[in-house]
């Protein structure tokens, strides 16, 4: 049974919420700092941990931050399983792939953007480009993907019909049928870095929801949205639907909260509770998930998508956690 905003609400009140809550208890504990010296390294998802893995090995080779985060996702639009990030993603209503993704560096707090991007292999690389060869911050559309193109990105020939026929036998329903918000349609490799100097930065990178109308933008490319550093405080990302979480700056949010303090679970939680508090759809329909890091190497994540799990690498270990969902 969907729980209204107004029972949600009452029950925070009550102060009766289960493990799957927006406040800490003794049975859903904080989740430890990162313990000692070396990067940390936090993605949504259980796919996120191969991006992780290879954003470490780019450290220990001795690439940047930036490279780490750029290669570190580059594995995840490169895995022709996932549906919801690159090319192998899910078509919009006309049949085509279209990529959403950015980038941030703490230091001097750059960063770099692309939307509705076609047929480039890496639409996080476009992203750092935006951000390193131009003075601007976003490029969208057909003029994003010509730049891509002068830049020398890969790119693919085609606007990937074939693997929006193929989706389309599996999912047989009108083009211009959305699929409700669930994870089999959307998601989004969110990947924040803290290196071992302290220094901040993260990317995102989607195809956004499947069977979106053209042109449409999620919250992915968007600073503060889909993604926010601040490399005084920490970093936050997010993956769910876009819509519910770009309408409330939430990962600007969340990065806000641990300023004032907040260990990064609990900032997450906190966003989740100002959303439930003001959106109109019950709170297990939002499908609004973030993680988070800061700046003491403290790392958390909360989402109201029951099965909303997380990566979480350091020099120690590679590990998916799991965080439940709001129940």
């Amino acid at each position: 049974m969907s729980m209204s905003r107004r029972q949600f609400v009452g029950r925070a009140a009550a102060g009766v919420i289960t493990t799957a809550a927006l406040s800490a208890s003794a049975a859903d504990p904080l989740p430890p700092s990162s313990g000692g010296a070396g990067p940390l390294i936090v993605s949504t998802w259980p796919f996120g941990k191969a991006s992780n893995d290879a954003a470490l090995k780019i450290l220990r080779a001795g690439g940047s931050l930036l490279d780490a985060v750029e290669r570190g996702i580059w594995v995840t639009e490169s895995d022709v399983t996932n549906q919801s990030v690159g090319l192998a993603g899910t078509p919009n209503a006309a049949g085509v792939v279209q990529l959403d993704a950015c980038i941030m560096y703490g230091p001097g707090h750059k960063a770099g953007s692309v939307a509705a991007l076609e047929g480039i292999r890496h639409p996080i690389s476009a992203a750092r480009r935006v951000m390193e060869k131009t003075k601007h911050v976003m490029l969208v559309g057909e003029g994003a993907r010509m730049f891509a193109l002068e830049q020398g990105l890969e790119s693919l020939p085609g606007n990937s019909r074939e693997a929006y026929d193929n989706w389309m036998k599996k999912h047989p329903a009108p083009a211009a049928n959305v699929p409700p918000p669930g994870p089999d349609n959307h998601d989004t490799i969110a990947l924040l870095i803290l290196g071992a100097d302290g220094t901040i930065a993260g990317g995102c990178s989607t195809s956004g929801m499947g069977n979106k109308l053209p042109g449409r933008v999620g919250d992915s490319p968007i600073l503060g949205s889909g993604l926010y550093v601040d490399n005084e405080v920490g970093a936050a990302g997010a993956t769910g639907v876009g819509e519910n979480v770009m309408r409330y700056c939430a990962s600007f949010m969340i990065v806000e909260f641990m300023r004032q303090g907040m260990h990064p679970q609990e900032a997450c939680r906190q966003v989740i509770q100002r959303i439930a508090k003001m959106d109109p759809k019950p709170v297990d329909q939002l499908s609004i998930n973030f993680v988070a890091l800061d700046k003491k190497g403290r790392f958390g994540a909360a989402g109201t998508d029951h099965g909303f799990k997380y990566s979480v690498t350091t020099e120690a270990k590679s590990e998916v956690l799991s965080n439940p969902g709001l129940g």
